[in-house]
């Protein structure tokens, strides 16, 4: 559990732009918070030789050392995915799939951009005539229909959940569940139908999603798929507090300071663009770190 309820600071994502993020919002004596786990961010498992002044060093190494860093100037660190982030005044509520509630004056999202794809038959070819990625985007879509959330994390979790407002029958499959004992329980206590131990095989339809197809040759009848597979994506947290993306809704617009259009929030790293490179993540990170930290600092003055 986090040390305390209300921070200056709170960053999203555990990867180079959060961290370093992290590391410089710290060193201006801010109270800061870094939320994500380690394994999820997409440097966990590379091998870097191009980030300049060092040789041969993995990912998983580089984010242990950033982790270290992050905590010696006084971050906290908690090992949990985001599920909401709601307006809260000048300041922002952000709910965890433990269901903790936290405030913070400034934000920064640094969660990357990976969209994780089930990769079956029928997924590529229903994309927008029943297969989403975004439940906060696409659930009003399927108001009294039946649906099904594929994924065993906090996104599908917690999307499953949000469904319950819209359709008329919400499936949650998986193969396993791996989230907080509190979601977990939410989840059993609500009238997700759970589909667990179990693998998507293939969507099926004709001009839209009629069925899923489970590997053991059951079918499932719906007419909308949500494929969740990780934590929740930046369309989901940032639907509630009004983030502008680009033309094309794939990134984060920002400034020179890595400032959004909503006061407070500020991004870093692959959301706001590429290149995909981790050297560009970090400048990014520092950046944001130090503005959000100035904001907040402003914030406290004003309050005072």
């Amino acid at each position: 559990m986090p040390q305390k309820k209300n921070y200056d600071v709170i960053i999203l994502g555990t990867g180079p732009a959060g961290l370093q993020a992290a590391i410089h919002a710290a060193r201006k004596k801010v109270s800061v918070l870094v939320m994500g786990k380690e394994t999820k961010s997409s440097l966990f498992h590379a091998h870097v030789e191009n980030f300049c002044c060092i040789f041969n060093i993995t990912g998983e190494e580089i984010l242990n050392v950033g982790r270290q860093q992050a905590a010696n100037f006084g971050a906290d660190l908690l090992e949990e995915d985001v599920l909401n982030i709601l307006p809260d005044g000048q300041q922002f509520k952000i709910i965890s799939e433990s269901g903790t509630e936290l405030h913070t004056k400034s934000l920064i999202v640094a969660t990357g951009t990976a969209r994780n794809k089930l990769g079956v038959a029928g997924e590529k070819d229903f994309l927008g005539r029943g297969v989403s990625y975004c439940v906060e985007c696409d659930a009003n879509f399927f108001k009294g229909e039946d649906v099904a959330v594929v994924g065993g994390a906090s996104a599908a979790a917690g999307g499953a959940l949000t469904l319950l407002d819209y359709a008329k029958t919400v499936n949650l499959i998986y193969e396993q569940l791996d989230v907080t004992d509190a979601l977990a329980t939410e989840l059993k206590k609500s009238n997700v139908v759970i589909h667990a131990d179990a693998k998507v095989q293939e969507i099926s339809g004709d001009t839209g999603v009629k069925e899923i197809i489970l590997a053991d040759g059951s079918k499932i009848a719906v007419t909308g798929v949500f494929i969740e597979l990780g934590a929740r994506g930046v369309m989901e947290l940032a639907a509630h507090i009004g983030i502008q993306f680009d033309d094309e809704m794939k990134y984060i617009d920002t400034n020179k300071k890595m400032e959004t259009n909503v006061p407070g929030v500020f991004a870093a790293g692959d959301i706001c663009g590429p290149p995909w490179q981790m050297a560009k993540a970090v400048g990014e990170g520092c950046v944001a770190g130090i503005a959000a930290a100035t904001y907040a600092k402003k914030m406290r003055s004003s309050d005072s």
